[in-house]
């Protein structure tokens, strides 16, 4: 068959094909779901966590010296995810994605977040300056975190494929991730009206977010932060 009748074939078939959906308690692995038209859906938190300025980092630095601040900043991020049940569903060249479930997937984010903050200002920055003490580069990242249903099929061709996450969680996430850097964090009102209040106020009572207007997503409101947990 020729690769044009291939494609017209596959793309009616999967507008044709009704959708066997169900719902999910666990991230699921591509292996879980069906390449035609099968999907699982979950009320899940997605966690993006971004470097910024990779790309004048890429075209003015040592290709080494690039690839030393990715594998720092996403290994600590990684692991920090981890730490507090989150998923990691992809990497995306200088940014991590990950999906948190249950009853405290919102605050379990947010602690992440603060976290990898943390990791950048107290554990690589410095490493980085003590390696390479005349080099005046400073590392900056952004994290984005919405919550929200997921409906989550299976893309690609067989023997090359990956999970698609359809959600709004997933395209905000994403989008707030690439927010000013002047802040760490910047989270969903759906994310910070669920969150715990521990990760609400500083210890001294200080309420660690500032609430802006999302000038690009119909004037949603959102909140941002530059506060950190030490680790």
């Amino acid at each position: 068959m020729a690769l044009k009748d291939d494609l017209e074939a596959e793309v009616a078939k999967i507008f044709r094909e009704q959708w066997s959906t169900r719902d999910g308690q666990v991230v699921p692995t591509p292996g879980d779901i069906k390449l035609g038209n099968d999907a699982v859906k979950l009320r899940g938190t997605v966690l993006y966590a971004d470097l910024s300025e990779s790309t004048a980092m890429v075209q003015s630095k040592r290709d080494s010296f690039s690839a030393e601040v990715y594998k720092t900043f996403l290994h600590c991020a990684a692991k920090i995810i981890k730490e507090f049940g989150g998923v990691i569903t992809a990497y995306d060249g200088d940014r991590i994605m990950a999906v948190y479930l249950g009853n405290f997937k919102n605050t379990n984010a947010v602690k992440s977040s603060l976290k990898i903050h943390s990791a950048r200002r107290h554990i690589i920055q410095p490493a980085l300056t003590k390696q390479y003490p005349n080099e005046s580069f400073t590392l900056k990242h952004v994290v984005g975190i919405d919550t929200s249903d997921l409906f989550v099929a299976r893309t690609g061709v067989r023997g090359d494929n990956d999970l698609v996450w359809v959600g709004r969680a997933a395209n905000w996430a994403a989008k707030l991730s690439d927010l000013p850097n002047s802040h760490a964090t910047w989270i969903s009102a759906a994310v910070h009206d669920k969150m715990n209040d521990t990760v609400k106020k500083a210890g001294d009572g200080q309420n660690m977010w500032e609430q802006q207007t999302w000038t690009a997503q119909d004037d949603a409101r959102i909140y941002r932060s530059d506060f950190w947990w030490r680790l």
